[in-house]
C-alpha cells in the first residue's frame, strides 16, 4: 500500500484557523456520529473488594442489553477504544457513515495519532466530507485505505460522500485494505462471490467481499444473499472489525495476553513472559470465551487459564477466555514436616521438597483458609504446582484428610439437627462442614443460651473446632432469628416466655412488633395470652439486636365462651358463673390480672365491672382452667356467616374457635359500596362483624367484610389522601392510620404509589382496614397458551415473565370484553393484573400505525404524518420511560428518520411504545 503513486492536486494542506475548524467538528457529533467520536465517555468503575465475584455487569452502554448479539465485539472494541459511545449509549441499530467507518478503520490500524489536526483540510468542492472528518479522510488516502480513483469517480461525488451510509460492499473493501490484504482480494477479484445477488456486487467490491468471507470477517443473509449495498450498522461494522482483530499482527496498548496466577479479592492477577499485572474486577467488566459470542458468568473464569484482558488504568473492562484448560499440575503425598519456604512430603527414598511463597494459598479439607504452621504430620496433602511460568511454582496447597483444630468467623449456610452438623460459609468464601455432640452448652447469642434449632441461616458467628469437631459457635450479628416458647407475662415494653427446656428469657419488645394470632384480624399486643401455666405457645422473632420484632401464636391453651350469658358474680369472691351458648353452666374467678372492658371502654376497675357483670348480661371470657384471663361485656361478634333461617328471622355465625352464635336478623346490612340491603343479600361464608345495641338483645348492624380494588386517580401525600375510582364511581381514601403494603407483602408508605396504580382496599362493612398495592405487568405479549392458561409478558420494567391466568379472565380490549385467552395475539400489547377476587385482567393496549415526521426536543413531541389537513391527532407527548425499538434493538428518539413506518401504543393515553418497522 505505501507503494502507490498518490497526485497532490486533489488533496492539500494549510496551517490556519485549525482550532476553529475542529471545535466546529466535534459540536458537529452532538447526534447519532457521536457514537465514534474522538473521545470517549469515561466508564465508571467500582472496584470490588473483599468478595469471590463482582456482581453482575452494569454493562457499558445502556442500549446494549446482556444477550444482544452484537454485544461481545461492541463491548471487546470499547474497551480498546476503537468505538466509543455518547451519553452512555452505543446506538446499535443506527447505520454508519462512511467518514466514520473511517476513523474507526484508522483507530484500528493504530493510526489516529498520525492525523494532522493543525492544519485546515481542503478537499475537492464536490468531494464532501464533514470537517471533523476531513483530517482523518486525508491521513486514509495516504495510507492506501481509500482508492482515490474509485472514491472521487463522478459517479460517487452526486452526493456528501462523508455522510453516506456505509455499504456492505464498501465496508468489506475498508476491512480488507485495513488488514493489508490488498493482494488477496486481487488473486479471486475475478472469482464469483458464491451469493445469489451476485450480480448486484459492484466489479471492482468482489475480490474484497470474497476474501472478507473467506477470512469470516463477514458472512452471509437469509437466502445466501449478501446484499452488497445495503447499509451497516454500528453494530455490524464493530463486528467485522472484532472478528478481523484474529488476522491482525498489532498489540494495543490496553490489551494484555496470558495466563491467571490469581482470582481473588476483586482482582484478577495476570501473568505474561515473566511479568505480572494486577487488574480490578469492577461492575462493569463483562465476560466471554474466544469461541462463543455469548456473555459468560464470573463464575465460569477460572484461575491459571488463558485470557486476554483489556482495561486501562487497571480496570479490566473485557475478559475473554482463550483456553479453559486450567494449566495445572497436582501432586499428592504425606506431609511430613515445614520449613520457612520448603514443604516436605514423604517418599520412599527419604524426603521430596517443595518451595512456597507468600502467595501460595493453604486450605484444609473444606476450603478453609489455615496458616502453614496448622498442618499436623501424617496429613494426606494436595499440592497444585502451575506449569505456565517454567518455575513450576506452587499456588496451593490442600489437606485432604488430617486433624482440624481452628476458631473462625463466617456465616451459616445450613443447620441438620438430625446428623448434628452444620455447614459454615467462611470469609473468604469458603464452606466447611462440621458436627457437634450433645451434653455441652455450644450455641449462645449475646449471653443468651440457644437451641441448635434457634440457629439461623444467614448468621454471623463466630465458631471453634476442636479434633474436628464443633466446641462452640457464638451468633455475633447479622440476621433475624426465631424463638419458641410460651408467654408468661408480658408488659408494655417486655415479654417473658418459657422455653421447651425449662428455661425463661426476658426480651425486650421492639417499637411495633408484628402479632400474629390466627383467626383474629388485625390483632394487637393486648390479645397475647400471658399465664405462668397456659399462656399462648408462640414463636418470636428477634432482630439483630435481640429485640422482639414479631411474635405469632402457634396454639393456645385457653377456653373462650363468647357470648356467654352471666349466671351470677360474686363482689367479694369474684367468682363469676356463666352459661355458654350451649347451656352449660362455667366458674371463673377473676383477680387483678384479668383484663376487663366494658361497652368497649377498657382498663375498668373490678369494681366497676361488678355492676356491669349483672344476671343476663352477655359476656365474652377467656379463661385458662379456672382463672379468667379476660372478661368483657359482649358488643361485637367477628366470624363467618354459616346459615339464614326466613323462618326463625335468625341467622347463626361461627366464630374463630369454633363456636356457634344464633342471633337475630340485624336492623341494617352494611357492604361498602351497596345500600338498601337485607340480610338475604349477604352471602353465607362471609366473614362478618354482628354489632350489638346496647342492651345486647339487638344487632344494630351486620358489617360484611370485602375487597375492593381502585385505580388510583389523584394522590396527596400530605394529606394522605388517595383519589380512587371503581366501577366508574370515584371516592377517596385517607391512608394516615391504613396499614399499607407493596405487592409482596412489604410496607409502603402512599408516596411509594402514583396515579395509574392499582390497589386492593379491604373493608369491614364501609370501614377500610387496609391496602395493598396491585402488581401491573406491561408489555409485549410473547406467548399465549390457552389449554394452560399462560401467558408469557415481555415486561417494559421487569424483564420477561411467565403469568397464570387463575379464578376466571376478562380481557378488555377496545371497550369491549372477552373471557378466554384465545382471543389475544402474541402481537398484542398488555397490561395484566390480578382483581381482588384472584381473576385476571388483561387490558389490550390500543395501537397506532404511522409515518415519522420529526422530534421536537422543546416539547417532548413527536409529530407523525398527517393524513389530511383535516387530520388533527398529528402530535403525541412521549411517556417518560417510552421503549423505542427495532427488534431487539433499543433506538433513541433521535435515530428515526422521516417517513419512517412506526407503531404506536398507548396505555391510558399515555405513548409507552414505539416500534420503528
Amino acid at each position: 500500500m505505501s507503494g502507490q503513486k498518490r497526485s497532490k492536486r486533489s488533496i492539500h494542506t494549510y496551517s490556519s484557523k485549525a482550532a476553529t475548524v475542529i471545535l466546529a467538528g466535534t459540536m458537529v457529533l452532538g447526534g447519532a456520529a457521536s457514537a465514534f467520536a474522538d473521545t470517549a465517555a469515561p466508564v465508571t468503575t467500582s472496584a470490588v473488594t473483599n468478595v469471590t465475584a463482582p456482581a453482575a455487569a452494569a454493562g457499558i452502554f445502556t442500549d446494549v442489553k446482556s444477550g444482544f448479539w452484537a454485544e461481545k465485539h461492541i463491548y471487546k472494541l470499547a474497551s480498546q477504544g476503537i468505538v466509543v459511545g455518547n451519553n452512555g449509549l452505543f446506538r446499535p441499530g443506527d447505520s454508519v457513515t462512511q467518514q466514520e467507518a473511517v476513523l474507526m478503520a484508522l483507530r484500528f490500524m493504530k493510526l489516529q495519532g498520525n492525523v494532522n489536526t493543525g492544519t485546515d483540510v481542503v478537499l475537492p468542492t464536490d468531494f464532501k466530507v464533514t470537517n471533523y472528518y476531513k483530517p482523518y479522510v486525508v491521513l486514509a488516502f495516504q495510507q492506501g485505505l481509500l482508492d482515490k480513483t474509485v472514491e472521487m469517480a463522478a459517479d460517487n461525488l452526486k452526493t456528501s460522500w462523508g455522510e453516506r451510509k456505509a455499504s456492505r460492499e464498501w465496508v468489506a473493501e475498508l476491512l480488507i485494505r485495513a488488514l493489508g490484504k490488498n493482494a488477496d482480494a486481487a488473486a479471486v477479484s475475478s472469482q464469483p462471490t458464491g451469493f445469489a445477488d451476485d450480480a448486484k456486487v459492484t466489479a471492482n467490491k468482489r475480490g474484497y467481499i470474497k476474501t472478507a468471507v473467506d477470512l469470516g470477517l463477514a458472512n452471509g443473509l437469509d437466502g445466501n444473499r449478501f446484499d452488497p449495498q445495503g447499509a451497516v450498522t454500528r453494530a455490524q461494522l464493530a463486528t467485522f472489525f472484532s472478528r478481523a482483530e484474529a488476522h491482525n499482527t498489532l498489540e494495543y496498548d490496553n490489551t494484555v495476553k496470558g495466563n491467571i496466577s490469581a482470582l481473588q479479592n476483586g482482582k484478577l492477577t495476570l501473568y505474561n513472559n515473566g511479568r505480572t499485572t494486577v487488574f480490578d474486577l469492577t461492575y462493569s467488566t463483562a465476560y466471554f470465551t474466544s469461541t462463543s459470542e455469548t456473555r459468560i458468568n464470573f463464575s465460569d473464569i477460572k484461575p491459571y487459564t488463558k485470557v486476554t484482558v483489556i482495561g486501562a488504568t487497571y480496570n479490566a473492562a473485557y475478559v475473554e477466555v482463550t483456553d479453559p484448560a486450567q494449566q495445572v499440575q497436582t501432586i499428592e503425598g504425606v506431609f511430613a514436616k515445614i520449613t520457612p519456604g520448603t514443604i516436605w512430603l514423604d517418599s520412599p527414598t527419604g524426603y521430596d521438597q517443595y518451595s512456597y511463597d507468600g502467595s501460595t494459598s493453604f486450605v484444609d479439607v473444606n476450603g478453609a483458609v489455615i496458616t502453614p504452621a496448622s498442618i499436623t504430620a501424617a496429613s494426606k496433602v494436595s499440592l497444585l504446582r502451575e506449569t505456565y511460568s517454567g518455575a513450576g511454582k506452587l499456588v496451593k496447597v490442600q489437606v485432604t484428610s488430617g486433624i482440624v483444630n481452628k476458631t473462625a468467623t463466617g456465616t451459616i449456610q445450613s443447620v441438620d439437627t438430625t446428623a448434628k452438623s452444620i455447614t459454615f460459609k467462611t470469609a473468604d468464601g469458603a464452606t466447611e462442614s462440621f458436627k457437634w455432640e450433645d451434653g455441652t452448652t455450644l450455641f449462645s447469642s449475646q449471653s443468651s443460651v440457644l437451641l441448635p434449632a434457634d440457629l439461623k441461616v444467614g448468621a454471623s458467628v463466630k465458631y471453634s473446632v476442636k479434633d474436628n469437631m464443633i466446641r462452640s459457635v457464638d451468633v455475633t450479628s447479622g440476621v433475624e432469628r426465631t424463638v419458641q416458647g410460651a408467654i408468661t407475662e408480658l408488659t408494655s415494653s417486655t415479654v417473658v416466655y418459657k422455653k421447651s427446656d425449662g428455661t425463661r428469657e426476658v426480651k425486650l419488645l421492639g417499637s411495633t412488633p408484628a402479632i400474629v394470632i390466627p383467626g383474629v384480624t388485625t390483632p394487637v399486643i393486648g390479645d397475647l395470652i400471658a399465664d405462668a401455666s397456659a399462656g399462648d405457645n408462640v414463636q418470636i422473632t428477634l432482630n439483630s439486636s435481640d429485640q422482639v420484632t414479631k411474635i405469632e401464636v402457634l396454639s393456645r391453651q385457653i377456653d373462650q365462651f363468647t357470648g356467654a350469658t352471666v349466671v351470677d358474680y360474686s363482689v367479694k369472691t369474684q367468682l363469676l358463673t356463666v352459661m355458654d351458648s350451649s347451656g352449660k353452666a362455667h366458674l371463673v374467678k377473676l383477680d387483678t390480672t384479668t383484663k376487663l372492658a366494658s361497652d368497649g371502654v377498657a382498663n375498668t376497675s373490678l369494681t366497676n365491672m361488678g355492676y356491669a357483670l349483672t344476671e343476663g348480661r352477655k359476656v365474652d371470657v377467656v379463661a385458662a382452667g379456672q382463672r379468667a384471663i379476660s372478661v368483657e361485656t359482649s358488643s361485637k361478634y367477628d366470624g363467618t356467616l354459616t346459615a339464614v333461617s326466613t323462618t326463625n328471622k335468625t341467622m347463626t355465625i361461627k366464630l374463630s374457635n369454633g363456636q356457634l352464635l344464633t342471633l337475630p336478623y340485624p336492623q341494617s346490612v352494611d357492604i361498602y359500596g351497596r345500600s338498601n340491603l337485607a340480610i338475604t343479600d349477604v352471602a353465607l361464608n362471609s366473614a362478618v362483624t354482628a354489632v350489638l345495641a346496647g342492651n345486647q338483645n339487638v344487632v344494630s348492624v351486620l358489617r360484611v367484610n370485602s375487597s375492593v380494588q381502585f385505580e388510583i386517580i389523584t394522590l396527596d401525600a400530605a394529606a394522605n389522601k388517595l383519589g380512587v375510582k371503581w366501577s366508574g364511581v370515584t371516592s377517596e381514601l385517607y391512608t394516615l392510620t391504613l396499614p399499607m403494603t407493596g405487592d409482596t407483602g412489604q410496607s409502603i408508605k402512599i408516596s411509594d404509589l402514583k396515579v395509574g396504580d392499582f390497589v386492593n382496599a379491604s373493608f369491614n362493612g364501609s370501614t377500610p382496614l387496609s391496602l395493598q398495592a396491585v402488581k401491573l405487568s406491561t408489555g409485549q405479549l410473547t406467548a399465549v397458551n390457552a389449554s394452560t392458561g399462560t401467558l408469557t409478558v415481555k415486561d417494559y420494567k421487569a424483564g420477561t415473565q411467565t403469568i397464570t391466568a387463575t379464578g376466571g379472565v376478562k380481557i378488555i380490549r377496545d371497550g369491549s370484553t372477552a373471557t378466554t385467552l384465545g382471543s389475544l395475539t402474541t402481537a398484542d400489547r398488555v397490561e395484566v393484573r390480578k382483581d381482588s377476587d384472584g381473576s385476571t385482567i388483561i387490558r389490550v393496549l390500543s395501537q397506532q400505525s404511522h409515518a415519522f415526521s420529526r422530534y421536537e426536543s422543546g416539547t417532548n413531541e413527536i409529530l407523525v404524518k398527517r393524513a389530511s389537513l383535516d387530520d388533527n391527532n398529528y402530535r403525541f407527548a412521549l411517556g417518560a420511560n417510552v421503549y423505542i425499538h427495532q427488534g431487539d434493538t433499543t433506538l433513541s428518539v433521535q435515530s428515526l428518520k422521516e417517513n419512517d413506518n412506526i407503531i404506536m401504543y398507548f396505555n391510558n393515553n399515555i405513548l409507552v411504545e414505539i416500534v420503528k418497522q
